[in-house]
């Protein structure tokens, strides 16, 4: 199981529409923000869906008649199940704790790293293993990926394994002779170069799924490390060294940074967080999935919730789609 990741961290586990129509450029993680000061059962309940303005009005006039608790008269009016309540309180406490180990990791993480740190400054050590310049345009536009809606940052300085994963591959090239595991890599992708890009991504992911998985506890003692594409070509690794390894090749095949991302999301059959690569092809967004033997569709694909997704530019947070619901000032007071 692929769960000693970062996403532990900074995993938002949470299924809430995040809204407000008072400030619409508001920073990625000002929305989370929001939600945690929205304290009150039926405004969350607002937020995910579950209630309308009107059904959260009647109710509160029920229980203020009745002197019974909200949640009681919400079950027994049949407003809502008692699985969506339990489903909202979790998740509300959920974000909680995980909003204190954003700011721990954030806090610690960032140390010795610089803090003006943005996408276009992160050493390209893909582009010195490159076969072939870019060969596709870049994206258009980006589909919905399993639904989600997405806000786009270009400060990474919080995702210090990424870059220090960057890092460290750009100086394990510093020398006259190459690695002998790039060696074979360019070796094992030069059949590869030409094809169209949905074909390119079903051959690299057939490539690296067929590498060891090996926990990082296993690996480097470690419950958490980003290996480069040169140690996981030495020692295996686990979800998110997969997906860096099939990200990096595929730059080598001259596909552009903009047409891919690392994706963080929680595996909702098994409930742990998981790493996987998704590709922007002109046919739609295809995933590849070291769980998954082939690459496959993103609409073929129901049991993932993406959190955050990631490239060398810039990262997503990912959250529930919106839906046509506006924010409550006081509903539940």
């Amino acid at each position: 199981m692929c769960v000693d990741l970062v996403s532990r961290d900074i995993a938002f586990k949470f299924k809430g529409t995040l809204v407000s129509t008072h400030k619409p450029h508001q920073g990625i993680l000002s929305t989370v923000k929001q939600r945690l000061r929205r304290n009150r059962l039926g405004e969350l309940l607002i937020q995910n869906g579950a209630l309308s303005t009107e059904q959260l009005k009647y109710a509160l006039s029920q229980s203020q008649k009745s002197g019974r608790q909200l949640g009681f008269v919400l079950v027994s009016e049949n407003l809502v199940t008692k699985n969506d309540i339990r489903r909202t309180l979790i998740e509300q406490f959920t974000l909680r704790m995980v909003m204190t180990a954003v700011a721990l990791f954030i806090s610690f993480g960032s140390m010795g790293f610089s803090k003006n740190a943005r996408g276009a400054e992160i050493q390209d050590a893909t582009a010195r293993i490159s076969l072939v310049q870019e060969s596709f345009q870049k994206a258009a536009y980006y589909p919905k990926i399993f639904g989600s809606t997405e806000k786009r940052s270009t400060s990474l300085k919080a995702f210090t394994k990424w870059t220090s994963m960057f890092e460290r591959f750009n100086a394990s090239l510093n020398s006259n002779v190459a690695p002998k595991e790039i060696v074979q890599l360019k070796a094992s992708l030069n059949s590869m170069k030409g094809l169209p890009l949905n074909q390119m991504a079903t051959q690299v992911n057939s490539l690296m799924n067929s590498k060891r998985y090996v926990e990082d506890s296993n690996n480097y003692g470690k419950s958490d490390y980003w290996a480069t594409p040169i140690e996981f070509y030495q020692r295996g690794g686990d979800c998110e060294d997969f997906a860096i390894a099939k990200y990096t090749a595929l730059r080598a095949l001259g596909v552009p940074d903009n047409r891919m991302r690392v994706a963080i999301v929680q595996d909702q059959k098994k409930n742990i967080p998981h790493a996987i690569l998704i590709v922007y092809t002109d046919q739609g967004a295809m995933i590849l999935d070291n769980q998954i033997k082939t690459a496959v569709k993103a609409d073929k694909i129901r049991h993932y919730k993406p959190i955050f997704s990631i490239n060398q530019s810039a990262w997503w947070l990912h959250t529930a789609p919106q839906s046509n619901v506006t924010r409550v000032a006081s509903a539940a007071k």
